[in-house]
């Protein structure tokens, strides 16, 4: 990483930072790097994926990737940087009932937006919402997980191996229940 950076979520198999951008100067960036140095082909897969999305994505509502970099061994997704946080930074703490409906607004508009598109995030979670853009807006990040699909069946898996959140995960996406899974 840079020297002026700034790590906003780290969970072990992925650090979201933002830094300078490497292609325009006095800008800066967000960048998704994968932190084993051996890492897993699905977990480079979901990369690749989320960076197939970037024509589907709009700037109003979701975090566009820029470009995928593979260098000495590791592959890194830059983003655009729309400024703010990962709502993730603000749970643990009461909020007081305006702001939250604030934001709530905001991240119904965005989800309503990505399904408008005919796609399912399938991982969302708050590290994955960033509020607190320049603009206001919230935005969506963490697409490696996103399906086309307007429905689609999950097999069943062992639970280590169900990709996704498990706590924030629909009960449908862990293969334990005759629905498909949708964009409810």
């Amino acid at each position: 990483m840079h020297k002026k950076t700034t790590v906003l979520w780290d969970d072990g198999e992925r650090v979201l930072w933002r830094g300078p951008s490497s292609v325009v100067a006095g800008q800066s960036e967000l960048f998704v790097r994968l932190a084993a140095d051996q890492p897993m082909p699905a977990s480079l897969d979901r990369l690749a994926h989320e960076f197939g999305l970037k024509d589907e994505l709009d700037s109003a509502w979701a975090v566009r990737p820029l470009r995928l970099v593979r260098e000495g061994g590791h592959a890194s997704l830059a983003f655009e940087d729309p400024g703010g946080e990962p709502l993730a930074r603000l749970l643990g703490a009461p909020m007081e009932i305006g702001y939250f409906l604030e934001l709530a607004i905001g991240i119904a508009a965005a989800l309503g937006k990505l399904h408008q598109r005919g796609l399912i995030h399938k991982d969302l979670k708050p590290a994955h919402i960033l509020v607190h853009c320049a603009d206001e807006q919230a935005r969506l990040t963490g697409f490696g997980l996103a399906s086309r699909l307007p429905r689609e069946r999950q097999a069943p898996e062992p639970p280590e191996t169900i990709a996704g959140t498990l706590a924030y995960m629909a009960p449908e996406q862990t293969g334990r229940m005759n629905r498909s899974i949708d964009s409810r």
